[in-house]
């Protein structure tokens, strides 16, 4: 019943900016967050960021000051303002909804995963 869907990825260079959107339907009981996390070509699925119902945020050491993960209430849309990108964020880019207490950076603590958006930086 719950629906994630990932826009917004494309392909840039490096130093542009992207904003990448989670369109969330269904209903999201019992969630404590939500989340971002990217996996890149021969590389496991590796925490970017995390938005916390309680206020918290959390970014990995290498997009901190340079990504913003934000959410629209009305809207139910979570957000992920990237800027200054490097190739190395080059990743197929998903959403997730938290739906367990534990570490917010942890992908076991995730479900309801959404279909991914690439995003592609070219040097």
């Amino acid at each position: 019943q719950v629906q994630l869907v990932e826009s917004g990825g494309g392909l840039v260079q490096a130093g542009d900016s992207l904003r990448l959107s989670c369109a969330a339907s269904g209903r999201l009981f019992n969630s404590y967050g939500m989340g971002w996390f990217r996996q890149a070509p021969g590389k496991e699925r590796e925490f970017v960021a995390a938005f916390s119902w309680s206020g918290g945020r959390n970014y990995a050491d290498s997009v901190k000051g340079r990504f913003t993960i934000s959410r629209d209430d009305t809207k139910n849309i979570l957000y992920l303002q990237m800027n200054s990108l490097r190739p190395e964020d080059t990743a197929l880019y998903y959403c997730a909804v938290r739906v367990r207490v534990g570490v917010d950076a942890s992908e076991s603590a995730y479900g309801y995963w959404g279909q991914g958006t690439q995003v592609t930086v070219s040097s």
